[in-house]
């Protein structure tokens, strides 16, 4: 299992309400444990089990356990407009152009609030929600990861 995988199941987890979840493929065995917020994800992979009558222990010749970076900016209030992917945050059209909202602006629900480009390709990131700009969290020109607040709307 690649590590791309291997970050997606613990994105996964972390954004959903499931606290564990175990997967058996055939190069090995991968178990997300979701802790309390002080906690690291653990995530532990190792060969799959061969049949057996009696379940293996979970660390059982397994490889060294790797941790999930669970470090994240402070909960925002209102609602976060997270970026649905990896790539660059820009706040407007083009460079030199008026961006598309600044702190106090009014939106409606699918007006664009950034740009988010992926493979040489802009894909504009719209509101979820009508009210007000309260934060704007991306910086112009820099790298997201997905699931990364962007804008704060109130």
């Amino acid at each position: 299992m690649d590590l791309r995988k291997l970050k997606t199941l613990i994105d996964l987890v972390s954004e959903s309400n499931v606290s564990e979840l175990e997967i058996t493929e055939a190069e090995g065995k991968v178990r997300i444990v979701k802790g309390l917020p002080s906690q690291a994800q653990a995530v532990v992979y190792g060969p799959a089990p061969v049949q057996a009558t009696q379940p293996a222990p979970v660390l059982a010749q397994t490889a060294p356990a790797v941790e999930a970076d669970t470090t994240s900016a402070p909960a925002e209030t209102g609602f976060v407009v997270k970026s649905p992917m990896v790539g660059t945050f820009y706040r407007s059209a083009s460079p030199g152009a008026k961006p598309f909202v600044e702190v106090g602006t009014q939106v409606k629900v699918g007006d664009t609030v950034c740009i988010i480009e992926a493979m040489k390709i802009l894909n504009e990131i719209e509101a979820d929600k009508s009210g007000t700009i309260t934060k704007i969290l991306g910086e112009n020109g820099q790298a997201v990861e997905y699931g990364q607040p962007l804008v704060v709307i109130e």
